[in-house]
């Protein structure tokens, strides 16, 4: 499993920004949906940093994934179970960023 450092940090932040602005979305918008204390990125970077504590970059890009998929269902109030590792709804685009990105981790933690 890697570790959680200043370099993945940085890229994850830069990753979101990307992310969030492909979607059409604000930092507020992953707040909620993070359930943070805060919209600055160290606050919304805190709460991945525990899930990759509990589970690795798997977890994250599992919430990441299923918090895109909550937007995509059109669901905003931040309820998206992250329980086994899967997304709870369905996104209609399957080759959504996240989800190529979730492959790929996937691929590389089987090899």
């Amino acid at each position: 499993m890697s570790v959680w450092s200043p370099a993945l940090e940085d890229d994850l932040a830069s990753l979101l920004k990307d992310w969030l602005k492909h979607q059409g979305r604000t930092q507020s918008d992953l707040r909620r949906s993070l359930r943070a204390t805060s919209t600055r990125m160290p606050a919304l970077m805190e709460v991945l940093e525990r899930d990759h504590k509990l589970g690795g970059m798997p977890r994250v890009a599992s919430r990441l994934c299923a918090i895109e998929a909550e937007w995509a269902s059109g669901d905003s109030n931040g309820t998206v179970a992250l329980t086994t590792g899967k997304v709870t709804n369905l996104d209609p685009d399957p080759f959504g960023q996240l989800d190529l990105l979730l492959r790929e981790i996937r691929d590389d933690c089987a090899s």
